[in-house]
């Protein structure tokens, strides 16, 4: 009899409007320096539930968003989600432009997700905790917030 083949299905993501803008203006201008990368970024967008910012549950990774996780080998990790000029992997600051970038975003604390690697190599990652500042709140939504007191 043939080994069961267990295919894991990726899990609901959820988008903040402005991440979701921002992030498909990075996809369309990344495309023709890495398609594959840029297409991954948009598969990511194409799948996500775009919600307004302020409807966004506080457990959902977004840009700069710190979470932590537990690797398929036992690490634990902290990481913060960030465009691609703040990138510092020595600060833990993880470019959405990175494999393990794209499959951040939009998922929420108590998920797992396999990511391929650079070098080809399946993970699974699954989210501990999810830490999302009040000053990730882009300026121009902080403006509106302003503007209708």
């Amino acid at each position: 009899m043939a080994p069961a083949i267990k295919k894991h299905r990726k899990p609901a993501i959820t988008l903040a409007r402005s991440d979701s803008e921002r992030l498909w203006r990075i996809a369309e201008s990344f495309a023709s320096r890495n398609p594959g990368l840029a297409e991954e970024l948009i598969s990511e967008l194409e799948r996500g539930r775009v919600v307004d910012d302020r409807r966004v549950a506080a457990d959902v990774v977004r840009m700069g968003s710190t979470l932590c996780y537990t690797s398929d080998l036992g690490e634990d990790r902290t990481v913060t989600l960030v465009f691609p000029g703040e990138a510092d992997i020595a600060e833990g600051k993880v470019s959405i432009l990175t494999p393990i970038g794209t499959a951040l975003i939009g998922l929420s604390a108590g998920h797992s997700i396999a990511w391929t690697a650079r070098d080809g190599r399946t993970h699974r990652l699954t989210f501990r905790s999810v830490d999302n500042p009040e000053t990730s709140v882009p300026s121009s939504a902080a403006a509106d917030l302003r503007d209708a007191s």
